[in-house]
């Protein structure tokens, strides 16, 4: 081999070796300094603006207040088990403490983003989160989510829990699929779970409801809900139908409202259109493929 290249891998390798030694005798020194580093104060930051949970909570989650933190030395305060402690709670999704050679303790929380809120069939009420938990209420902040109510047997134990009925993971679906569409987000007011364990939506325009059936291909019943939007609906008129059904995702069934029903069967019979009467007393009152 080269005594060149034998010198020069001497020399990288004596660097790293000097570069490692180094670093271990500065986190030495780091430690031995921390070790001497009493707890100033502690600061906490939620980012968001969802309070579910707010700074005078994490401080007595921690006790700070009564001041087993502060005026400690930085190597008697265990990391681990303050963030445990904050993991317990139910809104905190992820948290993260570390200190400072100043004293200072920091502590970040990340809350859970509630996304639907669900009124079961036994009078439970809870959230379900961004990720597709149960959480429960807070006293402290109500979010402004979808709704949903109606015939759900989904149970609630009052803890972080994973959804268990399908129905109820169907709304957990078409919910997140509604917050991610502006334009379905602004007009979907409320979710309804129908006797026969259907989704129906309920819009924030017109008095007819929306039945989608189960999350089984939203985005096709949604693009299918648009076009009825488009084409039927402003040559029909908005309060023409009780019920819009995309729960079939090749078809949109526009079901008739009963009052313009019954106004229509009695112009007709006095005009002695009979046929055409029969055809106005069908169910199926439109449908586009």
């Amino acid at each position: 081999m080269n005594k060149k290249l034998m010198w020069r891998r001497l020399l990288i390798v004596s660097a790293w070796v000097f570069g490692l030694g180094s670093l271990i005798a500065l986190m030495s020194f780091i430690e031995i300094k921390k070790a001497s580093v009493i707890c100033k104060a502690v600061k906490v930051n939620i980012p968001g603006n969802q309070y579910f949970i707010d700074k005078e909570e994490v401080d007595q989650i921690l006790q700070t207040s009564s001041h087993t933190l502060i005026g400690r030395k930085l190597e008697n305060i265990y990391i681990q088990d303050l963030e445990n402690k904050l993991r317990a709670n139910p809104f905190i999704e992820f948290a993260k403490v570390y200190t400072e050679m100043d004293g200072i303790l920091r502590v970040e929380v990340s809350q859970r983003q509630p996304i639907l809120r669900i009124m079961n069939h036994y009078d439970m009420d809870f959230y379900v989160d961004q990720h597709g938990l149960k959480i429960p209420l807070s006293t402290n902040f109500t979010a402004r989510v979808l709704v949903a109510n109606g015939f759900i047997e989904e149970l609630f134990a009052n803890k972080v829990d994973s959804l268990h009925t399908k129905l109820a993971k169907d709304l957990y679906l078409t919910a997140d699929f509604i917050r991610k569409d502006s334009l379905w987000d602004a007009q979907v007011a409320q979710i309804y779970v129908n006797k026969d364990r259907e989704i129906e939506l309920i819009p924030r325009v017109g008095n007819q409801r929306i039945l989608i059936g189960d999350a089984d291909s939203l985005q096709v019943k949604f693009k299918n809900l648009l076009a009825f939007y488009k084409k039927v609906l402003p040559q029909a008129g908005w309060d023409k139908y009780s019920m819009i059904s995309v729960k079939y995702s090749g078809q949109v069934v526009g079901i008739k409202n009963e009052n313009m029903k019954a106004d229509s069967i009695k112009a007709s019979k006095a005009s002695a259109l009979k046929p055409d009467a029969a055809k106005l007393t069908k169910d199926t009152s439109a449908q586009i493929n």
